[in-house]
């Protein structure tokens, strides 16, 4: 395999790996606020408050990533999520993300910005909706 078959054939594909990974792993986030699974100790945050509305974020936002679907602006507004949860939750703590526990919430900013310009890759719905087919 060539280097031209690999960014025209596989970057595509593997952009559509990468964004249904994160997605599924930032689901669980949601999932496990709103939904009580995986079971965690702490309680569901109370409806309207702050973590309420990051875990509602986290579970449409997840899954409508997964699928591929309104895949720029979802991933702007979650790529947002976690720079703000990162400042106001993480930072706080210390310095450095692996004191802090913000890696994840660094991680997942960075990857949903790569995906507002890399858009959902061939596996997506937003490239189905554009009559293309993976």
């Amino acid at each position: 395999m060539n280097a031209a078959h690999l960014n025209v054939v596989w970057a595509p594909r593997l952009l559509s790996v990468l964004r249904a990974v994160s997605a599924l792993l930032f689901l669980a986030h949601g999932t496990q606020k709103l939904l009580g699974f995986p079971v965690s100790p702490n309680p569901g945050p109370a409806m309207l408050t702050l973590p309420w509305i990051a875990g509602v974020l986290e579970l449409v936002g997840g899954a409508l990533l997964v699928v591929g679907l309104f895949t720029r602006p979802v991933a702007f507004v979650l790529s947002g999520l976690m720079a703000c949860a990162y400042w106001m939750a993480h930072a706080p703590r210390s310095a450095f993300p692996v004191l802090n526990g913000g890696d994840a919430a660094v991680l997942f900013c960075f990857v949903f910005l790569y995906l507002v310009a890399a858009g959902g890759g061939a596996w997506s719905l937003d490239n189905l909706r554009k009559g293309h087919h993976g």
